[in-house]
This record gives structure tokens, C-alpha cells and sequence, in this order.
């Protein structure tokens, strides 16, 4: 009793929090789950880390997208809370087998979309202040690797400035502060696009990438639809993915990148899921690996979490991250905080 009355705080907590501002319509399924005594023992029965509300929603949109449970499907395209909640609650007791079948297998995926307002300039300066005509691109715990898109997209400023492709099916928007324009250079030939993680997805698999579109909630259309677009555009150009440790295969992802261009490694809010001994194992790799050719890493991280890139005073938990450039020439490294942003880069001040 104990434990259900645990889990159902747990849900309806989640969707008066977690839900409530992103998703109306799945803060009702989750409030509802919450008031359920027989969907909380259905879920109970899952083992512990399966239970999370975004879990279980995710499995549940994933038959709805799948067309195993077009009941489903029909109330999230209704936006009706009420009806989605209790069509919600049906299928989980009556699909409990296929759900529990892919909690088994998978965890949502929640950093996806590409941060490419925030990292098109800093790669772009990257290869600027190294010289490289050509560059290949390495995303650690690269999850869909959409930000090996960086240079196929188009990008625009509240200041004004644009950069990128503007003929690009992929369009984005992201807001200045500060008085400090963005670099204008131009990003040179991307050569090599390169994903490490544990779990990466491949864009070519339509079951992978559908449990990414079922990780958002199901009334988030517009994200949706922008999701879509950018593994369309990514499944034309698909990256060659490594699985393992990211630390451990950093090496050989940067020996995939010709020996003429420039390794351009990149990781946007991955090392925070890092310990701190595997944090400075991969500032050693990157050490490492730039004994025979320089290498650029670019982050975008909480304040404190990238090693070597300065904090600028900044507090822990400040509600921003930091923008850093690390560039490793042979011997030398120089490591520079160029920006803060917000809201996973849709607001940014260029400081460099």
C-alpha cells in the first residue's frame, strides 16, 4: 500500500509539475494514472526504473504512433485531457504485455533536437582560429546525432544575423542578449560526421526513430513536426555511429576523421550524466589525441561541469550553461568560456 500511494504521488506530482507546462494533455493522463488503483498496480508490476510517468507515457505513444492502438492514437489527435486519459488508462491495462515489452528495451529520449544556433558559431570560430578548410564532426552520447546536422541548417538571430543554409528544409530561431555579435565566419566542408554513445539511434530505422517522436508528448506538434524534418534531413547524409563508452571509443572516432581535417568533437549537456573521474578521462583523450594533430571540442554545459572551460564566476545550478571552445594544438591547450545560453540554446550571449 505503501508503495502504491508512492506512485501515485509520483504521477500526480509529474503532471501538475513536469507535464503541466509543456503538455496539457498528458498532465491529464498522468494526474489520472495517479487516481487509478488498477493502472498503479499495472505499473508496479514493472521493474523500478521503468515505472517514471515519462516512461510509461513514451511506451504508450509509441503504440499510438505504431498503429497498434489507434483508440489511442484518435484521443491525443482529439486534445481532449479527459478522453486521452481515460483511452490512456484502457490501454495500458489492456496492452500491458506489448508495454512492458518496450519499457524493457528502451529509455526516452529527451536531448535530441539539435542545438545548432548555439553550435554553429562556436564550430565554425573553432575552425576559424585553427585554419581548417575542412572539418569532421564527433558528437559524444550523440543520441539521434542531429547536431551533426550543424551545417546543414539555416539559423536565424534576433539581431538580425543569419548563418547557415537558407534553402536548408530545416529553419531555426534563437534569441541575442548582450551587444556582442556573433562570429560571421562560415563554417568550412563538414568531412565526416561521427556518433558515440552507449545508445545511439540510427535514423535509418524507422522503430528508433519513431520511439524519439514518441518521447515527445503526443500535443507538442510543433516539435514534432520540427523532429521530423531534422531526421529527415539526417537520414540524407547518415553519420557513422560507434557504440560504447564514449570515453573509451573517443580515440577511435577521431581516427575517423581524415588526417587532413580538423576533429570537431561536441557535446551539449551529455557530461553532466558523467562522473567526475570520466570527465577528466576524456579531457585526457582529447589531450591524448591531439598529440599528432590539433582537435577542437566545443561544449554547451551546465557552469562547472565541463572540465577546463572556465566558470566566469558563475554559481552551480544558475539556470544557464556555459558555451565553451577548447582547442588542443599538439602541446598547447587553450580553453575559453565563448557564450552563455539558456533554455538548451534557444537564448544565447556571445561573449568571446
Amino acid at each position: 500500500m505503501a508503495e502504491t500511494r508512492s506512485l501515485a504521488q509520483l504521477y500526480r506530482h509529474f503532471g501538475e509539475t513536469a507535464a503541466a507546462g509543456e503538455s496539457p494533455l498528458c498532465a491529464h493522463v498522468a494526474i489520472a494514472l495517479s487516481d487509478s488503483s488498477e493502472a498503479l498496480r499495472t505499473i508496479e508490476a514493472f521493474p523500478a526504473r521503468k515505472r517514471h510517468p515519462r516512461v510509461i507515457l513514451a511506451a504508450l505513444h509509441d503504440l499510438a504512433l505504431a498503429g497498434r492502438a489507434p483508440e489511442l492514437a484518435a484521443a491525443y489527435d482529439s486534445a481532449d485531457g479527459a478522453v486521452a486519459a481515460a483511452t490512456a488508462i484502457d490501454t495500458l491495462l489492456r496492452m500491458t504485455d506489448s508495454i512492458s515489452a518496450i519499457v524493457a528495451q528502451r529509455q526516452p529520449r529527451t536531448n535530441v533536437t539539435g542545438h545548432y544556433a548555439v553550435l554553429y558559431p562556436a564550430v565554425a570560430e573553432a575552425a576559424h582560429r585553427l585554419g581548417a578548410n575542412m572539418i569532421g564532426l564527433i558528437d559524444v552520447e550523440c543520441s539521434a546525432g542531429l547536431n551533426l546536422n550543424v551545417d546543414r541548417v539555416g539559423i536565424t538571430y534576433s539581431n538580425r544575423q543569419s548563418l547557415g543554409t537558407s534553402s536548408s528544409p530545416v529553419q531555426v530561431s534563437a534569441s541575442i542578449v548582450g551587444n556582442r555579435p556573433l562570429p560571421p565566419h562560415v563554417m568550412p566542408e563538414v568531412v565526416a560526421r561521427v556518433g558515440v554513445g552507449l545508445d545511439p539511434v540510427d535514423v535509418a530505422d524507422p522503430d528508433e526513430t519513431r520511439w524519439v517522436r514518441a518521447s515527445l508528448w503526443p500535443d507538442q506538434r510543433e516539435q514534432i513536426a520540427r523532429l521530423e524534418t531534422e531526421m529527415a534531413l539526417a537520414v540524407t547524409d547518415p553519420p557513422l555511429l560507434l557504440r560504447g563508452d564514449a570515453v573509451e571509443a573517443l580515440p577511435n572516432a577521431i581516427e575517423c576523421v581524415p588526417a587532413e581535417a580538423l576533429p570537431v568533437v561536441i557535446t551539449t549537456w551529455a557530461l553532466s550524466r558523467f562522473s567526475l573521474g570520466d570527465r577528466l578521462r576524456f579531457l585526457h583523450r582529447l589531450d591524448e589525441a591531439a598529440t599528432h594533430r590539433p582537435v577542437a571540442w566545443v561544449s554547451a554545459e551546465g557552469v562547472g561541469v565541463a572540465p577546463s572551460i572556465p566558470t566566469l564566476g558563475d554559481r552551480r545550478a544558475s539556470g544557464h550553461s556555459i558555451i565553451g571552445l577548447a582547442l588542443f594544438d599538439h602541446s598547447a591547450l587553450h580553453a575559453e568560456a565563448v557564450g552563455r545560453c539558456w533554455a538548451r540554446g534557444r537564448v544565447l550571449a556571445w561573449l568571446a
